[in-house]
């Protein structure tokens, strides 16, 4: 990696970390060029402006997260359903040792930032949304395959999926607001419980 790609990595990981912890208009790109050890005229160099910065940190997430845990819990070799279990283990480990290390759930970035941002600017709450139906699809990749096994009696995969996401951010958002990882572990079972049925009308 060349140091200006460092560099520009180097505030990506930074905002990356302060965004998720704190929120977008609690960091300032002041605190962002410190901790980066860089001038405001670098920062301004790779990024015009905070928003353009936290389109890069979503697409960084998106991409270590497509690349980590969810990689791993939609494995293909493992069978459908237990993936959704995988999923769950990952929300709460990770909210669990979050917990440890800083004292707080930091929760879901981009469920964070959807709530901080979506009725203010249009391209964050576009770009935000794309990673959620990415996420959304991988439920029904998954729930389509469990069908077409016979694991699971048909259903309309397509709102299942939805709603299974839905609910998932849900538990981490709750988890969040009572600082208790322990959330994601009670209620987690019941996401595999949730179906829509299909419509026949």
């Amino acid at each position: 990696m060349n140091s200006t790609n460092g560099t520009r990595e180097r505030i990506i990981e930074v905002a990356k970390s302060r965004f998720h912890n704190r929120s977008y208009a609690d960091v300032g790109i002041r605190e962002i060029c410190d901790m980066a050890s860089i001038q405001k005229g670098s920062f301004y160099h790779f990024f015009p402006s905070k928003r353009d910065l936290v389109l890069a940190v979503i697409d960084n997430f998106a991409l270590d997260w497509a690349n980590g845990f969810v990689a791993e819990a939609f494995d293909p070799l493992l069978p459908p359903m237990e993936r959704i279990d995988y999923v769950i283990d990952a929300a709460y480990f990770w909210q669990r040792s979050s917990k440890e290390l800083n004292g707080h759930i930091p929760g879901c970035l981009f469920g964070n930032l959807a709530l901080e941002v979506s009725t203010q600017d249009d391209v964050l709450r576009a770009k935000l949304n794309a990673v959620f139906i990415s996420a959304k699809d991988r439920f029904k990749d998954t729930l389509d395959e469990a069908i077409e096994q016979g694991i699971i009696p048909p259903l309309d995969s397509e709102f299942t999926a939805e709603a299974m996401l839905a609910y998932l951010e849900g538990m981490i958002l709750l988890a969040k607001a009572k600082n208790d990882p322990e959330v994601i572990y009670r209620l987690g079972s019941a996401l595999k419980n949730i179906r829509i049925e299909l419509n026949t009308h």
